[in-house]
């Protein structure tokens, strides 16, 4: 085995992951994602956009295959147009209140997005009695 003590080889491993850590600061861009500005109103309009056509584009294309192969023309076109809206409107709920596509709707870790207004239930004003 080796012929140094436990002590020596811990002091070892404690100086590589300082000068580990050092370089990935160092390689980091101007500092990292934490200091990455937020999204424009610009670019939020945009994909709220894109949300709200690219799923009424899905459903509307689900409900024409599904239409042609059924022979149900224009019904499930419809349906499925409907369905699609109802999912983008969704989406942009979740994009604005700051879910993003957390899976059973809780916020995102510093999602930036709180409004200082909103109270919590037990915060707000109440009537007493």
């Amino acid at each position: 085995m080796s012929e140094e003590h436990p002590h020596q080889d811990l002091d070892k491993l404690e100086a590589r992951l300082r000068v580990a850590q050092s370089a990935a600061r160092n390689s980091r861009p101007d500092g990292g994602p934490e200091d990455e500005p937020k999204e424009s109103s610009a670019a939020l309009a945009f994909r709220v956009g894109v949300e709200l056509i690219s799923a009424v584009a899905v459903g509307l294309g689900i409900g024409w295959l599904l239409d042609t192969w059924l022979d149900t023309r224009p019904w499930l076109m419809l349906v499925f147009i409907l369905l699609g809206g109802a999912a983008g409107i969704l989406n942009i709920f979740r994009l604005t209140r700051g879910y993003g596509y957390a899976a059973g709707y809780q916020q995102e870790e510093n999602s930036g997005n709180e409004d200082p207004g909103d109270k919590g239930p037990d915060q707000g004003p109440g009537i007493e009695g």
